[in-house]
């Protein structure tokens, strides 16, 4: 588990927890999944604590991965019995050391071994918790490891082709080999079970073919392969918004914003989403991972918002078409960081992204109720006039969206679900009568590194003048000691350093400093120059090359001709919708910007910094043009 995750925490009956920072013991199951009832220990005090501000006491024992009914009867027995030895300790809140020993001596047992199974059942509540472990390899005879690598070798390279042989004919392809090696064959049917033993899908895959397992073991309809938990499976995609938005101070039409949305295939609830007029790109993909990983009562807040959205945590696996954002070195390092396998849609399989396309369809289908909406076509669309009666600005269209999702999506029942998916959720985060839930997923400890992590990065050197990224220095105390530094493995060359920017506000960007393993805030070196966004720093350094083609460019050349475009869109903005979208995409994109990675634009006394990074070896400079350009070297 990652350093930046607390251990998920069981809200089952009898489960012991931390809550500021005292033991309580869960009395009451949470009925709305905001609060549960808790019995303080020193006290044994009843009180009802909000979820969000529980933690685990610590991470749950492996056993607590059993299912009682998978075992056989005389476990499930011994393991019933366990239980009602320490059921009436439970019952009792008062709970003392001399009712314990009295138990004790009443089933013949030692006092401290009834302590043991109480502290063993309230970790999770679970009557599974007192089954025996299961050995991996039970049913499996065992052999020299020398024979077990022949063994599995043949089945991979001689069973698992398209030639399609017979077991019979790997048995004694694996004899031979066997004596060839002076070593004694395993018996056949060892190598039978083995084969037998074998994944489906894999085997078919490599006997018959991609499509053959594919139809065989994973249909188009039906679960998809792996979405079992909450969290086990999730899909993101991006959409253009079939409505046209104002600007927030003319109230004149704009354009259409861009949607990036993340769901749990699980119990397809939205974990998260973002909107901007900014084109799909690594910017929105890491703000709507942002929010999809962490709890959302600020965002909740903010909108004004009294309902539940009770989805945060780390999913197990990330789901994604072929999208350059999606294959970018940004998303793979996230994904590294925090252990999620990153999957693409295999090409030609349109059946895989089905849950996130159905569902953005389902989502444009309710927008095209609201005012202002494009429809999903000019003949839907007919006479009506979108931009007439476009009426929501970004802002009040996140609100809307907000609410769409989770006062309408969440709680109307789901056809292929038979329940609302904020009951799926629930159902797989509490678990049933039938199968254990996962638990309140495990907590981000640190939003802003979490928030850095999944911000674009290049690496730079560091010179005299600071930092210098798109043209535009960058300075700090804080770099002083790294100045004209080299590659401690290759001397000759400059040592290249980590730092990462949000591209709405680019007067500030973070270096991460190998040696103290800590990000810090490095402004602007020039601090009268304006806060700027990358797009409109790529529009200044177009146009200024549009007026002087063979001049060199600076960041006083960027910066002058990008007084020069505020001229002329303060002016304009009125008269055309490009300018007014150019300037709410400043005006919120530097408001969000701010909010997000909170790090002021002025030098500080003490530099700001965030947790520690892990080293990064090896790190490929940031190459997606969609967020940032490239450049020809590494110092500027």
């Amino acid at each position: 588990m990652s350093k930046n995750l607390l251990p998920p925490v069981v809200l089952d009956y009898g489960t012991e927890v931390f809550y500021r920072g005292r033991r309580h013991t869960i009395q009451q199951e949470s009925q709305d999944f905001r609060t549960v009832v808790l019995r303080e220990h020193e006290s044994g005090k009843l009180l009802q604590a909000p979820i969000d501000d529980l933690s685990s006491v610590e991470a749950l024992p492996e056993a607590t991965q059993s299912d009682i009914h998978a075992r056989d009867e005389q476990q499930q027995q011994d393991a019933e019995r366990k239980f009602e030895c320490i059921k009436p300790l439970l019952d009792n809140s008062q709970r003392s050391t001399q009712y314990v020993h009295l138990r004790a001596e009443e089933l013949g047992l030692h006092f401290v071994t009834l302590y043991r199974w109480l502290k063993l059942f309230e970790t999770t509540g679970k009557v599974s918790v007192f089954l025996r472990k299961t050995r991996r390899d039970k049913g499996q005879a065992k052999l020299a490891p020398e024979v077990d690598k022949i063994v599995n070798d043949t089945i991979e390279s001689f069973y698992l082709t398209p030639q399609k042989r017979k077991p019979s004919k790997v048995i004694r392809e694996i004899e031979k080999l066997c004596a060839k090696a002076g070593l004694k064959a395993p018996h056949g049917n060892t190598v039978r079970q083995r084969i037998k033993a074998l994944d489906a899908f894999k085997k078919t895959k490599a006997r018959e073919g991609s499509k053959a397992a594919r139809d065989g073991y994973a249909p188009i309809k039906g679960p998809f392969p792996g979405a079992d938990k909450p969290l086990s499976v999730v899909q993101v995609d991006h959409t253009l918004v079939d409505i046209i938005l104002v600007d927030d101070i003319h109230r004149l039409p704009i354009g259409r914003p861009w949607l990036t949305l993340l769901i749990d295939v699980f119990s397809r609830m939205v974990l998260g989403f973002y909107i901007s007029f900014d084109p799909p790109g690594n910017l929105s993909l890491g703000l709507c991972l942002t929010q999809a990983f962490l709890p959302k009562e600020k965002w909740l807040a903010k909108q004004g918002i009294e309902t539940a959205w009770p989805c945060w945590g780390v999913p197990r696996t990330i789901h994604a078409d072929n999208a350059k954002e999606f294959r970018g070195n940004m998303m793979r390092m996230a994904c590294k960081e925090y252990g999620i396998d990153l999957e693409w849609r295999p090409v030609a399989t349109p059946h895989y992204g089905a849950h996130i396309e159905r569902l953005l369809g389902t989502l444009n289908d309710e927008i095209h109720s609201a005012p202002g909406t494009t429809f999903s076509n000019p003949r839907q669309r007919g006479e009506y006039d979108s931009d007439a009666r476009a009426v929501m600005s970004l802002a009040e269209f996140e609100k809307w969206f907000t609410i769409l999702c989770v006062e309408i999506y969440h709680q109307r029942m789901h056809s292929e679900l038979g329940m609302p998916p904020i009951a799926k959720w629930q159902e797989g985060v509490l678990g049933t009568k039938k199968e254990p839930g996962i638990g309140v997923p495990p907590r981000i400890t640190d939003e802003l590194r979490l928030k850095l992590d999944l911000m674009p990065y290049e690496t730079r050197t560091v010179q005299h003048y600071g930092i210098i990224w798109d043209h535009i220095e960058y300075q700090h105390d804080v770099l002083r000691r790294w100045i004209n530094s080299t590659d401690p493995d290759n001397p000759k060359n400059k040592r290249l350093f980590l730092c990462r920017r949000d591209p709405r506000d680019i007067s500030t960007i973070w270096f991460y400093d190998p040696e103290v393993e800590q990000y810090y805030a490095i402004p602007y070196r020039n601090t009268s120059h304006p806060a700027i966004s990358i797009w409109e720093l790529r529009e200044a350094k177009r146009r200024a090359l549009e007026e002087q083609p063979k001049v060199t460019v600076d960041e006083n050349l960027i910066f002058s001709a990008y007084d020069k475009m505020q001229a002329i869109e303060q002016s304009a903005q009125k008269l055309t919708k490009k300018m007014r979208r150019n300037q709410q995409r400043r005006s919120l994109g530097l408001s969000n910007a701010r909010e997000h990675l909170p790090a002021s634009a002025a030098p500080q006394a003490v530099p700001q910094s965030v947790a520690p990074s892990p080293p990064r070896p090896s790190i490929v400079p940031f190459e997606e043009v969609d967020d940032m350009p490239g450049s020809g070297d590494h110092n500027g």
